[in-house]
């Protein structure tokens, strides 16, 4: 078993108005085999905390640890991390022009493992997670979310999960803009690999509805940049009925 830890981190940002503070001292373990949902209103530091682990170089972290089985998470660069088993799905996956999702595929999968996957089994990995995805086998000869709709890059984020087989993967609103079919697609994906190789999940989200099919063991509820409550699944149920209005200052506008 593997454990991700956060210790008391604090993480800021610079914007046009100075350093800007946007997690307060985030704690939160998980262990491989558990689904986490990290849930809260617009702005309150949820994406922020997933291009933390990430290693995204916009965020600062003030203060605090992250730690993957005993090793300093925010030590290493970012192909240390993904080489460690951190995965990350984007919530705006960028465009690679010039790069063919076969070769974006087998070129991550040879740095990850340090070796070449041999090409028969690879091969028939890579149909075979595309056709449970429902995607094109052209795509696989198709720039990397070169002129893919929205839907179509979000199941190649879960393609890349599948895939590569890391240890924690990070959904960052994966759920985001996706019909109810795909949605669905999605969300077998990632149900597919937590079965296959008992990776961890950390599902970031607003919404209730990707929790009808990504059943979470824990839930936390973010709002400015701190955990304010926990529990289990029932927590999500009690969200989609209440939203966030009972964490929230009535006094302060609400963003859109």
């Amino acid at each position: 078993m593997s454990v991700l830890e956060i210790r008391d981190l604090y993480v800021t940002v610079e914007t046009e108005a100075g350093i800007t503070p946007i997690l307060n001292g985030i704690t939160l373990t998980m262990n491989t085999g558990e689904t986490h949902a990290i849930m809260g209103p617009n702005g309150s530091g949820k994406s922020t905390l997933a291009y933390t682990i990430a290693g995204h170089p916009k965020y600062t972290v003030a203060s605090g640890s992250i730690t993957f089985d005993g090793q300093d998470v925010l030590a290493m660069s970012v192909d240390e991390r993904a080489r460690a088993g951190l995965f990350l799905a984007m919530q705006y996956p960028v465009e690679i022009p010039g790069v063919t999702v076969t070769n974006f595929l087998r070129t991550a999968k040879t740095a990850i493992d340090g070796e070449a996957p041999a090409i028969r089994g690879w091969t028939k990995d890579v149909k075979t997670a595309m056709s449970n995805l429902r995607m094109d086998p052209k795509f696989a000869q198709r720039n990397v979310n070169e002129g893919f709709s929205g839907g179509e890059k979000k199941r190649h984020e879960i393609l890349q999960l599948e895939v590569l087989k890391p240890k924690f993967a990070v959904l960052d609103e994966t759920d985001s803009g996706l019909d109810v079919d795909a949605l669905k697609i999605v969300s077998e994906g990632v149900n597919r690999a937590k079965e296959s190789t008992g990776l961890g999940v950390l599902l970031i989200t607003h919404y209730t509805r990707i929790l009808r099919y990504i059943r979470p063991d824990f839930v936390h509820v973010i709002v400015a940049g701190k955990i304010v409550e926990e529990g289990g699944p029932e927590l999500a149920d009690r969200l989609e009925d209440e939203g966030y209005d009972r964490f929230l200052d009535p006094a302060a506008p609400i963003e859109a």
